[in-house]
């Protein structure tokens, strides 16, 4: 059996697809989770992860392809993508063989695409869609989502509980959410450099950088973050910034 996570921002949507997975019989699916947006679909795949994700292409504030762009390529579900647009435009899927299902679901399309993902559930590679800087970060606080840019990031850092991430907001000062991002994602895609293996840090939030003893080092941010540097990053940023 496989797990699936239905990712759509139409409730109507997502209750019809899920629905008709149901009901067709070429593979056994249990669909875990239904999202109705890309940052509650990240946490998802995240926690629950799944063997395949139908995901919706056109959704607000962060859509089908930025999201497929957060997930780390190594643990990427398989990737069903359920979109509006015509055949036209689906001319990418098409050449790189993507499989996708066009809205509204036809109950024989389905059962199309759900016997090739039966026959070819190796990891696919979506760089070709997803080779490009993140513009938004997703980013949870107190009952609420957060979207920040990336230049507002100051300091990215993991531990058991997951990613955090420490922004500078002119009216509150540093502010603290935890992201549903791997750090791996973030150095990749945004201008955060690793300073140490649990930490990133925008280099256009360093006020200093202290020198400590056995070659380590701290930089304190804008607003006054700490975030340790390795033996191993600090020769990079002091080349970086001409240190010598």
């Amino acid at each position: 059996m496989l797990k699936a996570i239905v990712i759509d921002d139409e409730q109507y949507a997502r209750d019809e697809l899920i629905a008709l997975i149901a009901e067709q019989q070429e593979v056994t699916i249990e669909v875990v989770a239904s999202c109705n947006n890309a940052i509650e679909g990240l946490k998802k795949v995240n926690q629950l992860k799944p063997d395949l994700i139908f995901l919706d292409i056109q959704m607000p504030q962060i859509n089908g392809i930025e999201m497929l762009g957060m997930l780390d390529p190594e643990t990427m579900p398989k990737v069903i993508f359920v979109t509006a647009f015509d055949e036209y435009a689906l001319q990418a899927f098409e050449d790189n063989a993507f499989d996708y299902i066009l809205k509204p679901v036809e109950p024989c399309r389905l059962r199309k695409t759900l016997k090739r993902v039966k026959c070819k559930m190796q990891q696919e590679n979506y760089q070709v869609l997803t080779d490009k800087p993140l513009s938004l970060i997703p980013c949870a606080g107190f009952n609420r989502y957060l979207l920040l840019k990336p230049s507002e990031i100051e300091v990215a850092y993991s531990d058991q509980s997951g990613v955090h991430i420490i922004s500078q907001q002119s009216d509150k000062g540093a502010a603290e959410t935890s992201c549903s991002l791997s750090l791996k994602i973030l150095e990749e895609k945004t201008e955060l450099l690793r300073c140490h293996r649990q930490y990133l840090i925008n280099p256009n939030a360093i006020r200093e950088i202290k020198l400590l003893d056995n070659a380590l080092a701290e930089i304190v941010t804008v607003s006054g973050a700490v975030a340790p540097v390795s033996r191993r990053y600090l020769k990079m940023l002091k080349d970086r910034f001409q240190l010598h």
